[in-house]
């Protein structure tokens, strides 16, 4: 916890428990996991959203970094307003405060309307500010003093404004200087998921079941080679990766039970299949998940493929899959 900032205690009484709580109406708001590293940090955001003091969430890219500051957000008595996101590494330098604080008709050349600003759209709610590091120093000083006075000025405009918005921030690392200087504040800490390895098979069935359902298919579940490769695998790109890697999985397993193939990992030694041989069995899982969701009706299953009826066949008769047999 930052020297700055509030310190809390987050104390676990079950370690084996996996927490699955819900941060909004929708079925992708859920937190997923099992580490006792996100226990502690839901505890804390819990925190978070009982008190009005501004967060600071600190984790590597893809992280979740933002689903933990909605879930903030949702938990919060803030949650009737809105959830308003910005990337200062996104805008442009030149405009970035005019995107936080507002700015007043013609004071930026590029783009010369007035505009409100993210603090002001958040009003009652919450703002969002990833890549805080990435904010100009000037910028962060503005902000801070915003958050102490609790009113801010938007760009070339001297009118004192009532900042109504809670403030959450992200960055990939701890930088050197707080965003909210010496303000009192709390830190989350989210670490890499190959630290966390307990979390990889709870996120990889929560996704499963997440992205089937958006497929229209009926989750299987997971072989065994897919679930030993998915705890062997260190990624890079944390949960966003694993996501990513499981939405594609099902494209390439339909209806089945996803391979450490479909997800396109593989343990050091096993053997790795030619693009040919990976395209057939692709074109394979394909047909027969399309077909058993269609009865065995090649017409049906072309058009949801989205080909013509037949250039379909022509890939059914390369799989050597008979129709009759789904009917």
């Amino acid at each position: 916890m930052s020297e700055s900032g509030v310190h809390r205690e987050a104390v676990s009484t079950d370690p084996a428990a996996a927490i699955d709580r819900s941060a909004g109406r929708r079925r992708s708001d859920r937190i997923v996991g099992a580490a006792r590293e996100t226990r502690e940090a839901v505890d804390l955001a819990m925190a978070a959203a009982a008190a009005s003091l501004p967060v600071r969430v600190v984790g590597p890219p893809g992280s979740g970094k933002q689903h933990l500051a909605r879930a903030i957000h949702s938990w919060s008595n803030r949650a009737a307003g809105p959830f308003v996101s910005v990337s200062c590494a996104a805008v442009n330098d030149a405009l970035v405060g005019r995107e936080i604080f507002g700015g007043a008709t013609a004071v930026h050349p590029q783009s010369p309307a007035e505009h409100p600003g993210a603090l002001s759209r958040a009003a009652s709610g919450t703002l969002f500010l990833a890549s805080i590091d990435r904010l100009a120093e000037t910028h962060r000083e503005v902000l801070a003093k915003a958050l102490v006075e609790g009113r801010y000025q938007r760009e070339g405009d001297g009118e004192s404004i009532p900042l109504r918005a809670r403030v959450i921030a992200s960055s990939p690392a701890n930088p050197e200087a707080s965003p909210f200087g010496d303000l009192p504040h709390l830190t989350i800490r989210l670490l890499p998921l190959v630290d966390r390895g307990a979390d990889v098979l709870p996120l990889a069935a929560h996704f499963l079941r997440l992205f089937a359902d958006e497929a229209g298919i009926t989750p299987v579940g997971f072989t065994s080679d897919a679930r030993e490769a998915l705890l062997a695998e260190p990624w890079p790109g944390n949960v966003r990766e694993i996501a990513e890697r499981i939405r594609q999985a099902i494209k390439l397993a339909g209806s089945g039970a996803v391979t450490a193939e479909a997800l396109l990992l593989a343990a050091e030694g096993d053997e790795i299949p030619s693009f040919k041989d990976a395209k057939r069995a692709f074109e394979t899982r394909y047909v027969i998940g399309l077909l058993r969701r269609c009865g065995g009706n090649i017409s049906r299953a072309a058009r949801l493929a989205k080909k013509d009826r037949k250039d379909f066949y022509d890939v059914i008769r390369r799989t050597g899959i008979d129709p009759s047999d789904f009917r």
